[in-house]
């Protein structure tokens, strides 16, 4: 199928799930000059220690540089471009002309990715951006997959197009909101949203003050700016139809296990895809999607008007991860804890590139082998003897509130 799955990483953590769970790509963001402000990001220690570790797995490094930088931020991007360039960074995303030249003059080698938030949403923008230097273009979120394939048929082949397939998505134009930055002060397109749009939003009639009332009946108020979540799990052969190149899926704000289900899935339905033409996923695949923190899911904008409102705001949170396994040897499975589980419980095991299966944990032990009706204390070491062999790095979960 020779389609790339692109993976968030928003800090070390989460870039070992993305390696772990068979990322063909990260993006990740140094300190400054990331559309995320809000994750660690990666020191230039850690830049070029996540470019070593990627690079081991075969797995190609996206940095991005997407911010709209002012005036006295600019003296500080050439710095970071030849670091990027000199720890051997794959490809830098941008968004803004100036950063692109300055990409240009001090990091040549480093192949150049224009983010989304440029706006690209014709094949003449895209070409433009090819002849300007760009081998890839991350398409706007607002096109339609008709459109993409009009876009893919009008460009050169040589033009990667890449675009966005699973995760949150702004009511905005191409990512850049302004919303943040006049209610808080918060710059989104300096990578510093307070996501206002998330907020409960009621209307005030100017004759009424103090009476608010709801634009829908809800006692929890309207969300009339906040989007579902995307999902484009069950229409990978018509994204690969419309010659996308890259499978983009967002999140480097969010958790590592976010990170370790999403792309597990992805990766599991594009070989899937691959092996299995024609056929309908296993439904095992986009069920797991459930098992992470989401909104409602949507397919955007790529089969028409997305109906993207979520009429809740809030998110659907069903499972934790109870433990990561650290090993298993002679029946024995050690544990790191991660939130509170009992003797007894089913869990949900997830391992990379592999179907989830139901694993009772009859007995546990503390770390003398004394048994256990319990793991409370975080990140505690727990031995569970289990027949069952348990790969390191699998993640145990289980339902919230069981």
């Amino acid at each position: 199928m020779n389609m790339e799955l692109l993976a968030p990483a928003g800090d070390f953590e989460r870039l070992e799930a993305a390696l772990a769970f068979g990322a063909d790509a990260v993006y990740l963001a140094a300190k400054e000059f990331g559309m995320r402000a809000g994750p660690a990001n990666f020191s230039p220690e850690e830049l070029a220690a996540a470019v070593q570790a990627a690079h081991r797995k075969g797995t190609r490094v996206h940095m991005t540089c997407n911010t709209l930088p002012r005036v006295d931020e600019l003296d500080r991007l050439p710095d970071l471009l030849r670091y990027a360039q000199q720890v051997g960074v794959d490809a830098l995303i941008v968004a803004d002309l100036g950063v692109m030249k300055l990409a240009q003059k001090y990091a040549p080698d480093v192949e150049l990715h224009v983010s989304t938030q440029a706006g690209v949403v014709n094949h003449e923008t895209a070409r433009v951006f090819y002849e300007m230097g760009a081998s890839r273009v991350v398409l706007a979120r607002e096109l339609s997959m008709d459109e993409i394939a009009q876009i893919r048929a009008k460009t050169p082949p040589e033009l990667e197009l890449e675009a966005f397939v699973h995760g949150s998505m702004c009511v905005s134009f191409s990512g850049r909101c302004l919303l943040s930055n006049y209610l808080t002060g918060r710059d989104a397109n300096r990578g510093d949203c307070a996501q206002p749009c998330r907020w409960s939003y009621r209307l005030l009639e100017e004759k009424r003050p103090g009476e608010y009332f709801p634009i829908e009946e809800d006692d929890r108020g309207t969300y009339i700016l906040n989007s579902r979540d995307m999902c484009m799990i069950r229409h990978i052969p018509e994204l690969q139809k419309a010659g996308i190149s890259s499978l983009k899926i967002e999140g480097r704000a969010k958790s590592a296990y976010y990170v370790a289900v999403t792309v597990n899935a992805y990766r599991s339905a594009i070989d899937f895809c691959e092996q299995h033409p024609g056929e309908p996923l296993p439904e095992w695949i986009p069920e797991e999607l459930n098992k992470i923190s989401h909104r409602e899911y949507s397919t955007g904008f790529y089969f028409g008007t997305p109906g993207q409102v979520y009429q809740n705001g809030g998110y659907v949170r069903d499972y934790e991860v109870a433990a990561v396994c650290e090993g298993w040897e002679n029946g024995v499975a050690t544990l790191s804890q991660r939130n509170r589980f009992f003797r007894g419980d089913t869990v949900d095991v997830l391992e990379p590139g592999a179907q989830p299966y139901l694993l009772t944990l009859d007995e546990l032990y503390d770390a003398e082998m004394t048994p256990i009706d319990a793991a409370p204390h975080a990140t505690m070491r727990v031995l569970a003897k289990t027949e069952h062999p348990v790969k390191p790095g699998a993640l145990l979960r289980r339902m919230r509130g069981e």
